[in-house]
């Protein structure tokens, strides 16, 4: 077998249809567009028109808001702290904060930090800086001899005086 003879299997592929070239080709006149109006011609966006109708979105009534101020942080779990450890990942030894988390691969970018929750078990003592932690992984860490910082935010805007 060679470069020129490579093929596509009997029925990979399936020849264009031209449309519109005469009545008899069965794909004449119309084009297979329909007839008539708005949708035969080309270009036409109406997506969400109901026919002069109000539209769904503009009935139903807005609902929420978007936060501008939320903190938007990475979740890591007391389990997957443990298990960056017994995979040698993370050291006891040094205090654990965001870069540690993703020089060790466990947090892919730093967002407004790390908040640390409490699902999974912990038995290395720990000394944690992070934004946050839930009551349950403060327990936890302590319980293990370790302890945890939680870093004040920083102010998006800064007030005048």
């Amino acid at each position: 077998m060679r470069l020129n003879e490579l093929r596509d299997n009997p029925g990979a592929t399936k020849e264009r249809k031209r449309v519109g070239r005469g009545i008899g080709s069965g794909k004449g006149k119309t084009g297979g567009r329909g007839v008539k109006g708005q949708k035969s011609r080309s270009g036409v966006a109406i997506k969400g028109f109901e026919g002069g109708q109000q539209p769904i979105h503009r009935r139903l009534p807005k609902r929420g808001f978007n936060n501008i101020f939320a903190k938007n942080f990475n979740e890591v779990n007391i389990g997957r702290l443990q298990k960056a450890i017994d995979e040698k990942k993370l050291s006891t030894s040094d205090t654990i904060t965001v870069e540690a988390l993703v020089e060790a691969g466990i947090v892919r970018r730093v967002l407004d930090g790390v908040r640390i929750l409490g699902d999974g078990e912990l038995k290395a003592k720990l000394v944690i800086k992070a934004a946050g932690a839930s009551k349950s992984a403060i327990a936890a860490i302590e319980k293990a001899g370790g302890s945890v910082e939680i870093l004040e935010a920083k102010p998006a805007v800064e007030e005048k005086k």
